[in-house]
Parts: C-alpha cells; sequence; structure tokens
C-alpha cells in the first residue's frame, strides 16, 4: 500500500514537470499566429484606408486655379488625408500618408490621384525573442499604395499624365 502511495505522488510531480516544460512551447505556438494575423488585419486596414483616400480624391472637386482652369491644391490633399488617417489602423508607429494629384497641361491627360499609406509594425513576438538575445528586426514597414482616375475630365482623354501637381507628405500622424 505504502508503494503505491509513493508512485501516485511521483506521478503528481512528474505532471508538474511536463506541464512546466510544455507550457511556453505551447505559448509560442499560439502567440505566433496571432501576432502574425494582428500584421495581416494592419496591412488590410491600410490597404483599405488608400483606396478609400485615392476614391474620395478621385471624386472631389478641385479648389485651386482659375475659374477657366481648376487645379488640385494642398486643401485638396488635406481633405483626402484626413479621410485616410481615420481609416489606419493606430497601433501602427511612424504612420505616414502621401497624396499625389497627376495632371498634366495636356489636353488629352487622364488625371489620377494616388495615395499612399505606410506605418511601422512591432511584432511582440520578436520583442520576446530580444529579451532572450534574439536579434530579429525591431519593426516591419507596412505601405500600401492606391491610384484611381479623377472622375471629372473628358471622355476624351486617354494617355495617363506623367507630372505631378500637388503631393503632400504628412508623417508622424
Amino acid at each position: 500500500m505504502k508503494a503505491l502511495l509513493t508512485k501516485i505522488r511521483n506521478r503528481k510531480g512528474q505532471s508538474i514537470v511536463e506541464i512546466s516544460l510544455i507550457t511556453p512551447l505551447l505559448l509560442v505556438a499560439l502567440v505566433v499566429p496571432a501576432d502574425f494575423g494582428v500584421a495581416f488585419l494592419a496591412a488590410n486596414l491600410t490597404n483599405t484606408a488608400a483606396r478609400e483616400g485615392a476614391r474620395i480624391g478621385s471624386q472631389i472637386a478641385k479648389s485651386g486655379g482659375t475659374d477657366d482652369d481648376r487645379d488640385f491644391d494642398t486643401t485638396n490633399a488635406a481633405a483626402v488625408k484626413t479621410e485616410v488617417v481615420a481609416k489606419m489602423p493606430t497601433y501602427l508607429s511612424n504612420r505616414s500618408v502621401t497624396v499625389k494629384f497627376y495632371e498634366d497641361t495636356a489636353a488629352n491627360c487622364l488625371e489620377t490621384v494616388e495615395v499612399t499609406a505606410s506605418g511601422e509594425y512591432n511584432y511582440y513576438f520578436y520583442q520576446i525573442l530580444r529579451m532572450f538575445g534574439a536579434t530579429v528586426p525591431n519593426k516591419n514597414t507596412i505601405s500600401r499604395t492606391a491610384q484611381f482616375v479623377y472622375r471629372y475630365q473628358p471622355y476624351t482623354n486617354d494617355t495617363r499624365c506623367t507630372t505631378t501637381t500637388v503631393n503632400q507628405s504628412y508623417t508622424n500622424l
């Protein structure tokens, strides 16, 4: 009877040791996919923000220039930037938005709006690895660009413009 109780007590100690050895591996197996999933979500949200900004920019009325020849100006770029910033994930660091309006003096130039949204994602798992002395990158840059054709232009425009009239860059938002 005494020998049986001793075996049972030893097995309890063995189970605790096994659990303590397997738990870190189990946590890593759960944290890594979750961390990369959040990074994938951040990239998807950044892409959506850039696309939405380009869509809004393609439909915005030009506010600069004269009544005969309207141009895009910084007010238009700021309006697009505001929409993009509102849709970008806040947990990205060093966020930046660049708005470019392509228009030319040629009469048949196809005007476009280009929005680039970017930010840096800091992987949580990389921080844990650095605590143990591993050398891994600090951050991963996520950058997405979207380009839409400007909606209000003559149907005869058939070649893309090459000249940028407004290039607004906003960083550290």
